[in-house]
């Protein structure tokens, strides 16, 4: 009988996807949260160690409605030590405005392997990755509950169970892993750099089908042999398409950027079902640690993979066509069109989070994106930490900025010149999380498959009303 009803179960899931091409429209801006960028996690250690690290991405798992962010390497750019985690947090939805509130951290999961931590702290051994591990990407696979999450040194794609230890590791395609004339080296950089991804620059979105059996991860651009030049990166990236049942690579796609000049790159993928996407792609302006305050360009768009050309086997030029690139439609979202009176009404530098949420009560969808705030952390040229602190009524916020020794509040100085010494007042902040409701209409989403137990649960509480409805006539 069990058996039956997984079979059916699965059958019924398969008959009630939507055949419709999905299109997201209207999508329009709510209400916005800034978050302290003091706030604590939920793990031990000092208060610096435990500083949260803002949305290096977002996940809605439907499922279980539990919202998940992701903290990056930590901060120190990969020169401290770091133990790498997700956070799971509650947030109030209103369900008929998609009005957003009351953000908490609810549970601090680190990721490790055989007990030990997986850290944010560059490889010491060029040619060997070891535990190194620095997340921007992560869904939860809708089939088995397991963690996904891709990183930027491999370019890495692990598999966590729910408490966080490693299940496997995905296969790294030969021609994105950084290699200097053959050899492996992860701490290298073009033009030593002769070949796979960029530092900081790897696998930076990631998405998941929403039958489970597909994850698609996106460099953030493209490899060094993909156009790169002294004077500017190539315009391609790659969205490449692993089968979650081998941990292989089965397609690589050209996507073609807006422009590759800022800094411009892709930030985070939301799978909608049927090869439709939503990406965000964005430059390197606004309102950062480091970061030039003029021409913040941040927009998310439509893209549908169906009918891409594997490019597996192909360098990508610099500029001009691919044939058979990832065809990308209209802008959805323009993240710079709203801002926050917290911040200034100045739009911050890094959204990297995207997700969709809720289906609200009118049966449009929330949408929900947030920024990295690097731990409001920055570094001098021998590496010492500081922690900036901005004032965001300013015209530029971190050219006016103070910095102090990093979880000091103490012989401070101005960002602008270190030798003067500075002294913190209430209007300083540390950089906060930002995230951003909007309502959207997505005719034909597909959401994520139940697990198997859920979906079973599902057909066996409607097996029994119908029986009960029988039993009545």
């Amino acid at each position: 009988m069990k058996r039956l009803l997984i079979a059916a179960s699965a059958a019924a899931m398969a008959t009630a996807l939507p055949a419709l091409a999905q299109t997201v429209t209207n999508a329009t801006f709510v209400n916005g949260l800034t978050l302290s960028g003091g706030a604590l996690d939920l793990s031990t250690g000092s208060d610096f160690d435990r500083r949260v690290g803002y949305f290096s991405d977002i996940y809605y798992d439907r499922a279980r409605n539990e919202w998940w962010g992701l903290s990056d390497r930590g901060p120190g750019g990969g020169t401290l030590s770091y133990e790498t985690r997700v956070q799971r947090f509650t947030l109030d939805v209103d369900v008929n405005s998609g009005a957003i509130g009351n953000f908490q951290v609810v549970q601090t999961l680190k990721f490790t392997d055989n007990g030990q931590s997986f850290n944010g702290l560059a490889p010491t051994t060029p040619s060997v990755l070891g535990r190194s591990f620095d997340p921007e990407g992560f869904v939860i696979n809708p089939v088995t509950g397991n963690l996904l999450v891709s990183d930027e040194y491999g370019p890495s794609l692990k598999e966590f169970d729910r408490s966080g230890n490693l299940v496997r590791s995905y296969a790294t395609p030969v021609n994105m892993l950084p290699q200097v004339s053959g050899t492996v080296n992860y701490n290298a950089a073009p033009p030593t750099l002769t070949s796979g991804r960029e530092p900081n620059r790897g696998l930076e979105a990631l998405a998941i089908s929403p039958d489970g059996r597909y994850a698609y991860a996106v460099l953030q651009n493209g490899t060094v042999q993909d156009g790169w030049t002294a004077a500017n990166r190539g315009l391609y990236s790659r969205i490449v398409k692993y089968d979650t049942a081998t941990g292989q690579a089965v397609g690589q796609y050209a996507y073609r950027l807006e422009s590759s000049a800022q800094g411009r790159g892709i930030s985070a993928l939301v799978a909608l079902g049927n090869d439709k996407f939503m990406i965000l792609e964005r430059n390197n302006r606004g309102i950062g640690v480091g970061a030039t305050l003029a021409s913040p360009d941040k927009n998310v768009f439509m893209i549908d993979l169906g009918g891409a050309a594997d490019v597996t086997g192909v360098n990508l030029p610099a500029t001009g066509t691919v044939a058979g690139a990832v065809s990308k439609g209209a802008k959805v979202i323009d993240l710079d069109a709203n801002t926050l009176a917290a911040l200034g009404n100045k739009s911050p530098e890094k959204w990297e989070g995207l997700a969709v949420g809720p289906r609200l009560a009118n049966g449009q969808y929330l949408l929900l994106a947030g920024t990295d705030n690097d731990y409001s952390v920055t570094q001098n040229g021998t590496g010492t930490q500081f922690d900036a602190y901005l004032r965001f009524a300013d015209a530029d916020p971190y050219a006016s900025s103070i910095q102090c020794p990093a979880g000091q509040t103490v012989n401070c100085f101005l960002t602008a010149n270190s030798g003067t010494a500075a002294t913190l007042s209430a209007d300083f902040q540390l950089l906060p999380g930002v995230l951003h409701a909007y309502v959207a209409t997505i005719d034909g989403y597909v959401s994520p498959v139940p697990e198997p137990l859920t979906a079973l649960l599902m057909l066996s509480g409607l097996l029994a009303l119908g029986l009960a409805a029988k039993r009545r006539r």
